[in-house]
């Protein structure tokens, strides 16, 4: 679109001067761009465009193009789903043991003894809108009014995946560390590391909406003989989704049955249609039972 706004009338003439069959009828085409926006919807035509100038390879549907989008619509919310189901488990295993470990440090989150005296400075993130927004930790702190933090395991409900994770490295008994990853399946804790942040990745885009089906991911997937990579490949999706999918067999193997079939389900529904299929196949690096 260049550093001009455009009115839908003319970003639909760009669709049809770039050779793309708009098979709605006008007012369905102008619907979906006021919906979701031609330049959100350029992340997805993106895969059909055959040259620099940005025009479609022929064939190329604007059905397809929306299809596509309710595709990574509906991948997001999946993942999503059952990212949280190993969130909390993960969570839950870190107030526990560490709480259990310190029982005479009950913030030890802000501890340095307990974690890296650099992280353990917490004030940049528990201050009076940290309390105020939070209705239990505003209500520990009315009862109990000398107390600089509420304890752990009320304050780490309210930190992300990303902030429990930032905890995790930061905890100075290794033991512990290789306790949880080991109870989640993965012996080396510094690999535990890495696939975790894999999925904070993933959950993160489906958090905030962003694309998600042509993710590569900036570093390389940890290499473990337990989860099998198509061809090998460390940054596609459908290698975060196997981590996902491992993590989540670790916490409940009836949800894992439950995630892999809803992505199974949702790769069959485009698998008759070549150009999803090929998507599918080739941004995604899903691969179809023989």
């Amino acid at each position: 679109m260049g550093r001009v706004a455009t009115n839908i009338s003319i970003q639909i003439q760009y669709l049809k001067n770039r050779e793309m069959i708009l098979d709605f009828d006008v007012e369905k085409i102008k619907e979906f761009l006021m919906d979701i926006g031609y330049y959100r919807l350029g992340f997805y035509w993106n895969p059909f465009e055959k040259d620099t100038d940005h025009n479609f390879t022929e064939g190329t549907k604007f059905s397809d193009v929306i299809k596509l989008y309710y595709l990574d619509v509906d991948l997001r919310h999946i993942l999503l789903k059952y990212i949280n189901r190993i969130e909390i488990n993960f969570r839950t295993k870190v107030v526990y043991y560490v709480s259990n470990k310190y029982k005479n440090s009950p913030t030890w989150f802000a501890d340095p003894a307990v974690v890296n005296q650099k992280f353990s400075d917490v004030n940049n993130f528990y201050n009076e809108k940290f309390i105020n927004i939070n209705k239990t930790i505003k209500n520990h702190h009315r009862k109990y009014i000398n107390d600089k933090y509420a304890p752990a395991w009320k304050t780490l409900e309210f930190l992300t995946f990303g902030a429990i994770l930032n905890i995790y490295k930061n905890l100075k008994d290794e033991e512990i560390k290789k306790r949880i990853s080991q109870e989640l399946g993965i012996i080396n804790y510094m690999k535990f590391i890495n696939l975790m942040d894999t999925i904070i990745l993933v959950r993160n885009i489906c958090a905030h909406g962003d694309i998600l089906f042509d993710l590569r991911t900036p570093k390389g997937i940890a290499v473990t003989p337990i989860i099998n990579f198509n061809n090998n490949n460390r940054h596609s999706l459908d290698s975060c989704i196997k981590v996902i999918s491992y993590f989540l067999g670790q916490v409940s193997k009836n949800r894992q049955i439950d995630l892999d079939s809803h992505i199974a389900q949702l790769f069959d529904k485009h698998k008759d249609n070549d150009n999803l299929k090929n998507i599918i196949i080739e941004k995604i690096n899903y691969q179809y039972p023989q």
